[in-house]
C-alpha cells in the first residue's frame, strides 16, 4: 500500500466563487478521490491546519507527497519546508503540480528561480508523451488534449531534468517541459504542469492517470539507506 498525502493551500476555493463551483470540496479532495484505487491510500492536508497539516507524524507516514500551491507560497513556514525537504532527501516521493513550481519546497530542491512565461486565456493544451517507455507514461495515448488551460511557456528556469516525460504545445504557439523528473538524495520528484484552479483539469481521466502513475514511480524503492561517514573495514586489511 502506497500512502499518499495531497497538500493544497485551499484558499482559492474559499475566496473565489468560480473555483469553488469547480472544486467545492477543494482541489485536494478532487485529486484524492481521483487517484484513490487499489494499492494507493490517500489523506489530505491544507495550509491553515496546524503545521500546515504536515506534522512529523504525518510525513513519517507519507510515501508520496503531492503539492498544489499558488497564492500564498510565501506564507508556508520555512521550518515545514525544511521538514519536507529532509523527508524527500531520505526517500519520500514528491509530486509538484502546476503553480507549485514557485513553491518554496520546489525552488529549494531545484536551486533555481523556477520562473517561466504564462498566459491565462483558456486555450487548448496538448501534452505529448516524449518518453513512452517511462513508467509515468504507462497506459497513456500518444498525447493528452486539455481543451482549456493556462499556458506555461519556456524558458522554464529549472535544472535539466533527469528524465523528460511530457512536452506541452499550446494553442498560442508556445511549448513547455510539462513532465519532468528529478532525483534528490534517496527521493524522487515529479513536476507535472496542468492544473489551473479555474478549469476542471483534475477531473480529466488521463491527467489523473498521470498522477497515479507518478505516485507509483515516486514511491520509495525499499532499498537499504546508505551509510556515510567513517567506516570500519568489512574485510581484514593486509598491511
Amino acid at each position: 500500500m502506497i500512502k499518499v498525502t495531497v497538500w493544497n493551500e485551499f484558499h482559492h476555493e474559499k475566496n473565489n466563487e468560480a473555483v469553488a463551483k469547480i472544486y467545492p470540496d477543494g482541489i485536494h479532495e478532487a485529486i484524492a478521490k481521483g487517484i484513490a484505487e487499489g494499492g494507493i491510500e490517500v489523506r489530505t492536508a491544507t495550509q491553515d491546519e496546524p503545521e500546515h497539516g504536515l506534522t512529523e507524524e504525518v510525513l513519517a507516514q507519507t510515501d508520496v507527497l503531492i503539492w498544489w500551491g499558488h497564492r500564498i507560497h510565501d506564507q508556508v513556514d520555512d521550518a515545514i519546508v525544511e521538514r519536507v525537504k529532509a523527508r524527500v532527501l531520505s526517500g519520500m516521493g514528491l509530486i509538484v503540480l502546476h503553480s507549485g513550481h514557485f513553491s518554496k519546497i520546489f525552488k529549494s530542491l531545484m536551486g533555481t528561480s523556477c520562473d517561466l512565461k504564462w498566459r491565462e486565456v483558456g486555450e487548448k493544451e496538448r501534452l505529448w508523451v516524449v518518453n513512452p517507455s517511462h513508467p509515468i507514461a504507462a497506459g497513456l495515448p500518444e498525447y493528452i488534449t486539455i481543451e482549456h488551460e493556462e499556458m506555461y511557456g519556456e524558458h522554464f528556469d529549472i535544472p535539466a531534468p533527469d528524465e523528460l516525460v511530457f512536452v506541452s504545445w499550446f494553442e498560442g504557439g508556445e511549448v513547455f517541459r510539462s513532465g519532468c523528473t528529478f532525483y534528490r538524495g534517496q527521493g524522487k520528484i515529479f513536476y507535472f504542469r496542468p492544473g489551473h484552479e479555474t478549469y476542471p483539469t483534475y477531473y480529466h481521466p488521463e491527467v489523473l492517470q498521470v498522477i497515479r502513475n507518478g505516485v507509483r514511480w515516486a514511491a520509495p524503492s525499499g532499498a537499504a539507506a546508505p551509510v556515510r561517514g567513517h567506516h570500519q573495514a568489512l574485510e581484514p586489511i593486509k598491511g
